[in-house]
């Protein structure tokens, strides 16, 4: 199995290439990191920008680290993104996806994606700008993929949100979606399952399961996003905390059951930033042991505070 860290934990805090790389390295043992555009903004200029994904990407290879796939972080989340209620937003959401494209490449990875966007109240609640939402949604992603394709990437990843008025949000809406792509798009595009969305009871009910997502959707996941959660909130917790109730072990059981263990995991922990940075190191640290255990079945001595 594929285990992994997404470095949304190293925001505003270990942001110079050469000082994540060695933590998630010597500190965290790991060698697949999912980057984060929080670290690398795609709007920067291109002058700017190249200099520093060189150094991420030299970084990473010193170091024996993978980037699988490079995605959207907190800041663009702000956004409606391409499903902004007017043509001027969703044109601007698609040139930040194009020029993170770019980034993604530059950096080494093969995949890139993240959330699509959202729907304005105004809109979702109008049911024929709703569908047009969607329809433009479609049109923007058939637009995107020949441009991650010239840019060297092999997917496009879409994360499946626990948000109605955000696309798409159900199992049946992922199935119609990507259906509705087919014989549109220049590479793959699969979808990345988040277990603190999929178990979002306050949506989803309290018997959502996750054999529910893995056994429909199946091949169409193109990778996981782990986080400690109670369930009714989109917690990104880590471990121990004893506010979530996340089994990790009973997760990895049903990944191996619908025979998803080649899809690659990440740990996606997100600290309010003014939280000390050595209690957000500890906690990364025992949620990565956590993780390495009860997912990867890893034989792991407990580690020592900070």
């Amino acid at each position: 199995m594929k285990f992994g860290v997404n470095l949304s934990f190293t925001i505003k805090r270990w942001v110079e290439p050469e000082v994540w790389a060695e933590l998630v390295r010597e500190k965290l043992g790991l060698n697949l990191v999912q980057f984060t555009y929080d670290l690398l903004d795609p709007r920067w200029p291109e002058t700017l920008r190249r200099p520093m994904a060189a150094r991420v990407r030299a970084a990473a290879r010193e170091w024996g680290i993978e980037i699988e796939s490079a995605f959207s972080g907190l800041a663009n989340y702000c956004f409606d993104g391409l499903l902004h209620p007017e043509v001027e937003g969703r044109r601007a959401s698609l040139e930040w996806w194009k020029r993170a494209f770019d980034v993604a490449a530059e950096v080494g990875a093969k995949a890139s994606g993240g959330p699509l966007g959202g729907m304005s109240l105004k809109d979702a609640s109008d049911p024929r700008r709703c569908e047009q939402r969607y329809r433009d949604l479609l049109d923007a992603v058939a637009e995107l993929t020949p441009a991650a394709k010239a840019a060297g990437l092999e997917r496009l990843q879409v994360e499946c949100t626990p948000l109605a008025r955000e696309i798409p949000h159900t199992v049946e809406q992922s199935h119609q979606f990507l259906k509705d792509l087919e014989g549109r798009c220049a590479i793959p595009v699969k979808l990345l399952v988040d277990i603190g969305h999929a178990l979002y009871q306050p949506l989803y009910g309290p018997e959502a399961r996750m054999p529910e997502w893995l056994n429909r959707l199946g091949r169409a996941i193109g990778a996981f996003h782990l986080q400690n959660t109670d369930f009714q909130s989109d917690s990104h917790w880590g471990w121990p905390d004893p506010r979530g109730i996340f089994d990790v072990a009973r997760f990895a059981r049903e990944v191996k059951e619908a025979d998803l263990d080649d899809v690659p995991a990440f740990l996606e922990i997100i600290y309010p930033f003014e939280l000390a940075d050595e209690l957000v190191l500890n906690s990364i640290t025992s949620s990565v042991m956590h993780c390495r255990r009860e997912y990867m079945g890893e034989i792991i001595a407990e580690t020592q505070p900070v």
